[in-house]
């Protein structure tokens, strides 16, 4: 199999194609207690089922699916995060059997158990932490986010970082993530690249990978965007996480504009409808949701 990622290339999941110009939505359902974001709200099995039910409602394409917080908190063991995700993605699975499902992990074992699941992505947030979980992709069929961290160990956060171009190191990484995970066996066109906005990165970082993010898009590899409601926007705007919605959809607005292809985010029903109207704009990427 080919190592190289068509320029432009279709990114295929679950029997659905997301070519250039799509807008793919995918919608974040936390099962943690200690969610930066909703403080645990979707925790309880029963509150994670009704928010994955609402946002498939409201135009989710993707559902991804996390049993550990990214930052500083509580330990959590491998087997309490499968416990956490593979159930969950079992129901999810059979509740929605049209929608893709993620998981958020950079643990191997715990993406092997979602795969087995019925999970259809691994969103490997933590640039192959465990290089193994990228050969559990390639096993299960799965596809797999590949991310950037400056080298930072899972929930770590970053502290004085520098970067000559942080373009040219995030391309570099998630390019070298995305060959490796298809020499191993994942198809071409079941990877993306996250730049991963926030995570080893200081606010200006995350400001210039958005405004330049066309360079990454170039690359051919399908971009992911994961800018929801993060610490770089409540920076730049002075607002705390329940005041970032404006500028989340501003940034939203901004990656797709330059090409990104699959958008992570807390409110979906906002972007979807902030990704339809770029989408009618006329910027020759228009389409909006693809089948």
């Amino acid at each position: 199999m080919s190592d190289e990622a068509a320029p432009g290339g279709v990114l295929r999941l679950r029997g659905r194609e997301f070519g250039p110009g799509a807008h793919a939505v995918m919608a974040v359902v936390n099962r943690t207690p200690d969610s930066f974001y909703d403080r645990g709200a979707t925790f309880r099995f029963d509150a994670a089922l009704a928010a994955a039910d609402a946002a498939v409602a409201h135009g989710a394409d993707i559902v991804d699916v996390g049993g550990v917080k990214a930052g500083h908190g509580a330990h959590v063991t491998a087997a309490e995060e499968i416990g956490r995700t593979a159930p969950f993605v079992a129901a999810l699975r059979a509740r929605h059997s049209g929608v893709i499902v993620s998981v958020d992990t950079w643990r191997s074992e715990v993406g092997r158990a979602c795969a087995e699941a019925g999970a259809d992505l691994i969103n490997d947030t933590w640039a192959g932490a465990d290089p193994a979980l990228a050969a559990v992709a390639a096993e299960a069929g799965a596809g797999l986010v590949c991310s950037h961290t400056g080298g930072l160990a899972p929930r770590t956060d970053p502290h004085r970082v520098h970067y000559a171009d942080v373009l040219a190191d995030v391309a570099a990484t998630v390019g070298g993530l995305a060959h490796r995970a298809v020499e191993l066996g994942v198809r071409p066109d079941r990877v993306l690249v996250d730049p991963t906005h926030d995570f080893g990165k200081n606010t200006y970082h995350s400001l210039e990978l958005t405004r330049r993010l066309d360079g990454l898009v170039e690359t051919g590899w399908p971009v992911l965007v994961a800018v929801s409601n993060k610490d770089f926007i409540g920076e730049t705007l002075a607002a705390p996480v329940d005041g970032r919605g404006p500028g989340t959809l501003a940034a939203l607005a901004v990656s797709a504009w330059q090409g990104a292809r699959v958008f992570r985010v807390h409110d979906v029903g906002a972007a979807r409808a902030a990704l339809d109207a770029v989408a009618a704009l006329g910027t020759g990427r228009s389409g909006g949701r693809s089948m």
